[in-house]
């Protein structure tokens, strides 16, 4: 017998009870975890009458004070009735009388519009059909580009790591040769105190920069303690706090100089205004507690200071203002740096430039949760069901944005981190952009199969996606990979959002590999992603040998079926025209990768990204999903400097056939 009061609190939340997994399975979510669920979201429901009065809050705070629509489409305004006077962001004003239904007459100016009427005001936010397009080529070829790991390049004066500095090298040689995206993983804030906590896709914020990358010539570095730069793999722990050490000492030196002009560092200062100042004083705190008392997050710091309006903040803040203005300091130089880059990479002719990567979740310990943690769902992490590669499903260890908190903001915390993403890229990428429909929510302490989805607002975040895209002139595109629920590819095209075709994943129902020229235009070609073993490695089993060292298991069927894949992958690039003969041993991936990289680049898709990895021949990829110290996951650097690579007779041959592919 079913709760039917706790099955239509879970409705009226926005989870969903009834799913089917990735074979197709029907699943129900058990009461238990229903409840589970429910009450972290702050819903009580251990009674019939507990779920009556949860849905009945829910319904009375869904009346909207922020309203998305379709540019030139009536639009209800719930619960609004008579004389409203809208005023257009251009300072226009427009007087309507509405009927019961509330029904506004179509707006044919795109924007966030307020909306005055007897009860008070609302916002209306008015998107366009469409994303912005992908701009062409020089000539109006298909563009294409490289994806780089930052920390992985080498620049001109060697350091321990990567940084917004090589980048803008990087990006000036890969123009040179007809590149016009650089595709790069995310730059978001990390934890500057803590070198353990280096993944990208777990960041402290996106809104604010990982200050680590800031350009060293900015600064005035030229070799820092890294030593000459030449070693594969980074030792975060010893290379992070030493270009830490020299960030603050450009810091001291510069509010030491009684010369220094301070006019744009304090315009910054003023533009960032109180969000700013909290993520600056979050990270002050949050090093002071790290390094005394090993603290992972603002939970555990003591009781006193996890409140951002708190007493015991405002004392740390004002003793210490000198270290909540370095860290200021620091998002200045980084938005510089970032900047810069993009910059660079634009005037050398990139059509594109910078293609910025935007995370699907945040750290719960970390400066967002912190201020704001109404905006974020709390007690409970997103992740993903079962399914044939994670039997036990995953759990990420992050959070995301909470839908009841995004409606009681205006939205507003969504739209800051798509401008931030924006703010310096020719276009960005949605991690995970299944979460815009859906999250897997995995209670804490429990396992992900005792999660459930929560619905998001789609149609809310895709036109707010489309109305920033337009107002920034920037490309979107959607990470449409693994169990794509039933219409969201072409909910994402409809709105101009580019979904992704990764060569290994783009196959038909039998496993064969699809033709490229069904591939569409709509959408973006890869040869594979950082979280795949890049395709020379595929082809030579790196992978297999990477699981096998792992989990001992016998990896002899695998083996043997990989062997069957290689030779339909081959058989595809012949039917295309690619290739001809036989394919080559499993040990000679060369003639493979470079068919690899013709066959993508033929695609129809509108651009084509190469890994780093794949242009240049590399065999391992920069992260092994699953694993945290027993691969090197985010330390692999590159074997030289950009113009070095992008100048070797391999690759020059490789990125030559690119280039003929896309000018077709």
């Amino acid at each position: 017998m079913t709760d039917q009061a706790l099955h239509a609190l879970a409705d009226a939340a926005g989870l969903i009870v009834e799913w089917e997994d990735a074979d197709g399975n029907p699943q129900t979510v058990s009461d238990a975890n229903l409840r589970t669920i429910l009450t972290a979201l702050g819903h009580p429901c251990a009674t019939p009458a507990d779920c009556k009065a949860a849905a009945e809050a829910l319904a009375q705070a869904h009346a909207a004070n922020f309203v998305t629509a379709d540019l030139g489409t009536p639009v209800r305004l719930p619960g609004v009735h008579g004389k409203v006077r809208m005023r257009l962001e251009s300072g226009e004003t427009i007087e309507h009388d509405l009927g019961p239904d509330g029904l506004l007459p179509a707006i044919d100016v795109a924007g966030y519009h307020g909306i005055e009427h007897h009860h008070g005001s609302l916002v209306v936010a008015v998107a366009p059909q469409r994303c912005a397009p992908m701009p062409a080529g020089e000539g109006g070829r298909r563009p294409w580009g490289a994806s780089v790991q930052i920390y992985a390049l080498r620049g001109e004066h060697p350091t321990a790591f990567g940084d917004f500095g090589a980048l803008a090298e990087f990006g000036w040689a890969a123009a040179e040769r007809g590149m016009d995206a650089l595709a790069i993983s995310p730059v978001h804030a990390l934890f500057t105190a803590d070198p353990g906590r280096y993944s990208p896709y777990s960041p402290s914020s996106r809104e604010y920069l990982n200050p680590l990358f800031i350009d060293p010539a900015l600064i005035g570095i030229e070799h820092d303690c890294g030593g000459p730069g030449t070693g594969d793999l980074i030792d975060w722990q010893q290379a992070w706090p030493c270009r830490m050490q020299a960030l603050r000492r450009f810091h001291d030196d510069f509010f030491a100089d009684p010369d220094r002009d301070e006019s744009h560092f304090n315009a910054f200062a003023e533009i960032g205004g109180e969000r700013l100042r909290q993520h600056a004083v979050f990270e002050a705190l949050q090093g002071f507690f790290f390094r005394t008392q090993g603290a992972g997050g603002w939970q555990a710091w003591p009781a006193d200071y996890r409140d951002p309006h708190g007493e015991a903040v405002a004392k740390f803040a004002k003793a210490n203002a000198d270290e909540i203005r370095f860290h200021i300091f620091l998002q200045w130089l980084a938005d510089a740096s970032l900047g810069g880059a993009h910059g660079i990479a634009r005037a050398r002719g990139m059509a594109v430039g910078l293609v910025a990567d935007l995370a699907v979740g945040l750290d719960p310990g970390g400066s967002h949760a912190w201020s704001r943690r109404g905006e974020l769902l709390t007690g409970l992490g997103i992740g993903a069901p079962p399914d044939a590669f994670q039997a036990a499903g995953q759990n990420w260890g992050l959070t995301s944005f909470s839908p009841e908190g995004l409606r009681r903001t205006g939205f507003a915390p969504f739209i800051r981190m798509l401008r931030a993403a924006m703010r310096h890229a020719g276009a960005i990428r949605i991690d995970h952009a299944l979460g815009l429909r859906r999250l897997w929510l995995v209670p804490e302490g429990a396992s992900p199969m005792d999660g459930a989805y929560l619905k998001m607002p789609e149609q809310d975040l895709l036109r707010l996606i489309a109305l920033e895209s337009q107002r920034a002139g920037v490309a979107v595109i959607g990470e449409d990979l693994g169990v794509v629920p039933p219409g969201f590819r072409d909910a994402i095209a409809a709105r101009g959002i580019y979904g992704m075709r990764v060569l290994p994943f783009e196959r038909n129902e039998d496993g064969e590999f699809r033709p490229n020229a069904d591939w569409g235009a709509g959408a973006v070609a890869m040869t594979s992603t950082h979280d795949l073993v890049p395709i020379a490695g595929w082809w030579r089993e790196r992978d297999l040998d990477w699981r096998e060292k792992l989990t001992g298991a016998d990896m002899a069927d695998a083996r043997s079926a990989r062997a069957e894949e290689r030779a339909g992958l081959w058989g595809a690039f012949v039917d295309a025209g690619i290739v001809t003969g036989k394919a080559p041993a499993g040990d000679d991936p060369e003639p493979a990768l470079d068919a690899a990289l013709a066959f993508t680049a033929s695609a129809p898709c509108d651009l084509a990204l190469f890994p780093a990895e794949d242009l240049f021949g590399i065999d391992e990829a920069p992260n092994l999903p699953g694993t945290i110290d027993e691969h090197p996951n985010w330390r692999r650097r590159l074997p030289g400097t950009g113009e070095a690579l992008l100048s070797d007779p391999a690759n020059v041959r490789r990125i030559e056939r690119i280039n003929q592919a896309r000018a077709k």
